[in-house]
């Protein structure tokens, strides 16, 4: 049974970010566009994509010669299992201290902090 809840490795990420943005694809797709940034093999991709799909990562389309590989979660249910699983290990489960240290260890853009306040304003008006 594929462990759904698994936490991609780094190399796993970067093939998540690819199927994201292209949608499903082919091992050589995923390959041709990591290879633009990275430095990766072929084969070492499909055996990448192989044990993303035994950790239920990924789904693998085997009905054609060529399979197709997509994305299990969404970006942003991804993004979300991993922050709160970064929050819990991390921050005790603080959101606040967790949200003091990201504004301080990067630079954030003035659109970026209004981002930030419009969220923080609709959490509050469905708090209300």
């Amino acid at each position: 049974m594929a462990q759904l809840r698994a936490r991609p490795t780094d190399a796993e990420l970067a093939i998540l970010q690819v199927l994201w943005d292209r949608g499903p694809s082919t091992v050589r797709q995923v390959f041709e566009t990591l290879a633009d940034a990275r430095e990766t093999g072929y084969t070492t991709t499909l055996k990448l994509m192989q044990i993303m799909a035994e950790k239920g990562l990924v789904t693998r389309d085997e009905s054609a010669r060529t399979h197709i590989y997509a994305a299990r979660s969404s970006r942003n249910k991804t993004q979300q299992r991993l922050v709160s699983d970064l929050l819990d290990r991390a921050f005790g489960g603080s959101a606040a201290t967790l949200v003091m240290q990201a504004l301080s260890s990067h630079p954030t853009s003035p659109e970026e902090l209004r981002d930030i306040e419009r969220l923080i304003a609709n959490f509050r008006e469905k708090k209300r």
